[in-house]
This record gives structure tokens, C-alpha cells and sequence, in this order.
């Protein structure tokens, strides 16, 4: 087994979104994963729905790469602490290789993080309507960056026999080895709806079976001998391991954190900084439950989908109930995007929480970027002043709270204030990651201790 600064590891990319990234690093990981490998997962950006198929295909939580969210200097330890024990290390790129934070360069896209983790990329080409063409373009991904190193190809949609002998003569002299050959195959893959793939908490059966598919013609069409030993060709890395940071500072309070398919969106660091900050972390389905954890001292509501469960929701009175009288009463309330619809008076005409005194419905403008925000009103979360990066992802809107104050002063890409801040809740449309600023769990968890 490798050491975590050497474990092998494979960043699979594409020229852009719609390529076919998801079915082959999926489909790469749960294949691997068949051969006895222990395979790390992780995805590149804030997406939150491709780490719950990597986590199906493997074992093991999925763990975002975020350059913006997190900064640079935090990849390579975010991945060596995910990569504890493993065999194989898998990294699902974001949209095009080269594609970041708009207006800020390689940052947060694949080739940035491909190059702080000195990992080998391997190029999924959608051939669906080229033949020669395809050696233009690999050499011209190959030759943009010097440091990012292709290490191979994978052809996604091929038509047939004659159209794969066209595509591997024309890549011949491109010094780019053909590492894998997919046929169109109707079928493998995952349904999508308004804001991305369908999670598989909504569909557990279904995903497995479409893991098993894209793991299947993984083992059929691709060289995993080859990439196995591109895999091994990363270098190693100075790095240390990502930890978080142990204050104990909560003695054992249970934070409830939702969970269930209405409430997906989470990062897996959250919950182990809170642990680290003497939390005891209980997730709970507000979909099914109808009580709180008992000795619930705080909550956190993530991301997800709870425009697709309203009338569930709102069905389950008594933990609307319970959780209004929880904010209420002061208890601290880490709300995000989902959590912030769920924590008002209603969402499209469904009753909510009503712990916000606004209501939110679907529109149909997608709200989608990287925001550069401040905090500008005390929280659970930071104090006025403190700097965070975010990432908005919605097609809602929520009319302001009265009598809140805003969360954050959002500075990019317009000036703006956001969220709202209200005794103990802290509820925002903004995704944060907080290895970034882990003093944020720590003042969650002691808010715990002495609300």
C-alpha cells in the first residue's frame, strides 16, 4: 500500500462538459475498486451530486478539490487526507480542462489542481462526430500547458470498428497513447433535471445499477493495466496530510445535521470539524424524522433539493415544528441554499420551518458562480469582517426576511448583500467550505456549549 505522498493517482479531464467525465472516472473508480483496490475519490470544484456516485463506487466518501473555495495551498493536503490508506487515487475534473473561476485565470480549473497534485491527466475525447480531427485537438490540450501532463486518451462515443481505426491512426503521431475505446451504449449513465444529475440518495437502486454499467464498459473497453501504471507515474508530493483541527471545545453536544435525498449537499470535512471541535455529529432525515436527535444543542441544513420534496416537507409538521423551536430559542443554525428555503415561512405555497419570516419560490433564472464575500453581521459561523469564498447554485428566490440582518457582503461579481443573520441562524444561499476557515466549526460548536 502507498504512502499517501505517493499514492497513485489519475486526474481524468475532457476538453468540455459533456464528454463523458462523470461515466469514465465513475466508472474508473468502481472498476478498480472490483480488482481489490482501495480507491479515493474526489472531484474537482464545489459539485455535490458526482461525489455520491464516486462514494457508490467505492466505499468511500467523495471530497471536493476546490482551488477557489479553499485555495491552492489546501489541495494537496485535502487529498492526502482523503488518500489515507489507499491504493488509487481517482480525481474527476470540472467543464473543460482548462476552464476555472471566471476572470481569474487556472484557478480552480482541472489543470491547476492537476498540477499541485503532479498528477498524470487522462483526456476523455467525445469522438461522437470527428475522425482525424481528434489528433488536432489532444495536441492542442497536450501543448497549452507545459506542465500539464496528458498522459493519455480515452475515446467516449465511438460509432464502430471502422470509426475507432480512423481515430487511433489519426492519434498515432500525436505522442498522446489511446488508453481506452467507449462505444455509444444507450442507457449507461445518469439522469439530470434542473440543476445537474439526480442524487443518488433519490434513486439508490437505480445508481447502483448505473455504477455497475459504466464500471462494466470501464472493464471492456479501457486498459486498466496501463492506466493503472500512469497512475503510478505521479510524483510524490511535500505535502502534509490535512487535519482538523482538534479544540474540544464542545463536550460531546450533538450537532443534527440534515440529511436524507431533500438535503444532499454536503462536504465531507464539515462534519469532521466539528467532530474535531468536540461535537457528537447526528444525521437525521427531515424527511422521515419527526423529532430532533435527542439533545440536539445545534443544526446544520445543507444543500440539496427541497424544491422536488416541498410537500414532503411541510407534511412533517412536528419537525418543522420542532426545529422553529429550536431556532427560536436561540440555539445556533448553520443554513445553506436548501437549509435557507427550508427555514422559511414557505416555499412555492408549501409551509415551511417558518423560523424566517420570508418565503421562497422557484424562478426561472439559474443563479450559478463563485462569490467573493465578508461577513457583515456577527454569526454562529464568523465574526463582522471575516472573508469567505462561496458558490451559489439555485434557480429560487426568497423574498427578504424581516426583521434579520444580511450575512454577507458579496464583492464579486456584483456588490451586494446576501443571506440573513437572525439570533442563532445563520442562513445564506452561499456554499462555503470550511477547511478554509475552520475557526467557523469551532465557534459553531462552542455557540453549542453556552446557548
Amino acid at each position: 500500500m502507498s504512502s499517501p505522498s505517493s499514492v497513485p493517482r489519475l486526474v481524468v479531464a475532457a476538453p468540455s462538459s459533456g464528454s463523458g467525465k462523470t461515466t469514465v472516472a465513475t466508472g474508473l473508480m468502481a472498476a478498480f475498486a472490483g480488482r481489490g483496490l482501495t480507491v479515493s475519490p474526489h472531484k474537482v470544484g464545489p459539485d455535490y451530486i458526482d461525489p455520491g456516485y464516486h462514494a457508490l463506487a467505492t466505499g468511500r466518501a467523495g471530497r471536493n478539490l476546490d482551488a477557489y473555495l479553499c485555495g491552492p495551498e489546501l489541495i494537496a493536503p485535502l487529498f492526502l487526507h482523503g488518500a489515507r490508506g489507499c491504493g488509487l487515487a481517482v480525481v474527476e475534473g470540472v467543464m473543460g480542462l482548462y476552464d476555472g473561476a471566471a476572470g481569474e485565470g487556472e484557478l480552480a480549473s482541472t489543470a491547476q489542481v492537476a498540477k499541485l497534485l503532479r498528477a498524470p491527466v487522462v483526456l476523455v475525447v467525445d469522438a461522437s462526430s470527428q475522425s482525424r480531427s481528434v489528433a488536432a485537438l489532444v495536441h492542442g490540450f497536450a501543448s497549452w500547458d507545459p506542465q500539464v501532463r496528458i498522459g493519455g486518451v480515452i475515446l467516449n462515443k465511438v460509432a464502430s470498428d471502422r470509426h475507432e481505426e480512423l481515430l487511433r491512426d489519426a492519434l498515432d503521431a500525436s505522442g498522446v497513447p489511446v488508453l481506452g475505446v467507449l462505444r455509444r451504449v444507450a442507457g449507461v449513465g445518469t439522469p439530470s433535471r434542473h440543476l445537474g444529475l439526480v442524487p443518488v440518495a433519490e434513486r439508490r437502486a437505480e445508481a447502483v445499477e448505473a455504477v455497475a454499467a459504466m464500471a462494466e464498459q470501464v472493464r471492456q473497453g479501457c486498459d486498466l493495466d496501463a492506466l493503472y501504471a500512469l497512475a503510478r507515474s505521479a510524483g510524490a508530493l511535500p505535502d502534509a496530510p490535512w487535519e482538523a483541527p482538534a479544540c474540544g471545545t464542545g463536550a460531546g453536544d450533538v450537532v443534527a445535521v440534515a440529511g436524507g435525498p431533500a438535503f444532499t449537499f454536503s462536504y465531507a470535512e464539515h462534519g469532521e470539524l466539528l467532530a474535531a471541535a468536540g461535537a457528537e455529529v447526528v444525521v437525521f432525515d427531515p424527511l422521515r424524522d419527526e423529532r430532533l436527535p435527542d439533545g440536539t444543542a445545534g443544526l446544520v441544513i445543507g444543500g440539496g433539493f427541497p424544491e422536488v420534496y416541498a410537500a414532503e416537507l411541510s407534511a412533517n409538521g412536528p419537525l418543522r415544528k420542532a426545529v422553529a423551536e429550536l431556532a427560536l430559542g436561540g440555539a445556533p443554525v448553520a443554513a445553506e441554499c436548501a437549509g435557507l428555503l427550508y427555514l422559511c415561512r414557505e416555499l412555492d405555497g408549501q409551509p415551511m420551518c417558518g423560523v424566517l419570516d420570508a418565503k421562497a419560490r422557484m424562478s426561472e433564472r439559474l443563479t450559478l458562480g463563485y462569490r467573493d464575500a465578508v461577513a457583515v453581521s456577527d454569526s454562529v459561523l464568523a465574526v463582522a469582517g471575516t472573508r469567505m469564498r462561496g458558490h451559489e447554485f439555485h434557480r429560487t428566490v426568497v423574498e427578504p426576511a424581516a426583521g434579520a440582518a444580511p450575512a454577507w457582503g458579496v464583492r464579486v461579481p456584483a456588490r451586494r448583500v446576501e443571506g440573513f443573520v437572525q439570533q442563532g441562524v445563520h442562513a445564506s444561499y452561499l456554499h462555503t467550505h470550511w477547511a478554509a476557515t475552520p475557526g467557523a466549526a469551532h465557534r459553531f460548536v462552542e455557540r453549542c456549549r453556552t446557548s
